[in-house]
């Protein structure tokens, strides 16, 4: 289940391009599917058929004759999970040499969206 959705970025290139970073409540959890809707100057993101909105941004002129061209928005998500990893403690001087000098894996998902 989504704990909260937050809306991080909003950009124009070839179609309307959100950015989205989604807390989930446990690393086993697989139930997400967006859903968005274009209300006005409004852009609502849905989990699933939920009633209200997990997050809504309001669009600028550009943003809007964009997305109401396309009809579509592209998603891309990066998901989340607090506590997860749990607390660095014993931090690397130079994180070339130490052991764990690779980044961690972040999940991340790109979809398209109709509105």
């Amino acid at each position: 289940m989504v704990k909260s959705m937050e809306i991080t970025k909003l950009s124009v290139r070839e179609k309307l391009v959100v950015d989205v970073s989604v807390w989930m409540n446990n690393p086993e959890d697989y139930d997400f599917s967006p859903r968005a809707s274009l209300d006005g100057s409004t852009m609502n993101l849905f989990n699933g058929n939920e009633e209200a909105p997990s997050a809504s941004i309001q669009l600028d002129d550009e943003q809007i004759v964009t997305a109401e061209r396309d009809r579509m928005v592209e998603l891309r998500v990066k998901f989340a999970v607090e506590g997860m990893h749990g607390i660095l403690t014993n931090k690397t001087k130079n994180v070339r040499d130490g052991p764990n000098a690779k980044k961690l894996a972040e999940p991340r998902w790109k979809t398209i969206l109709p509105l």
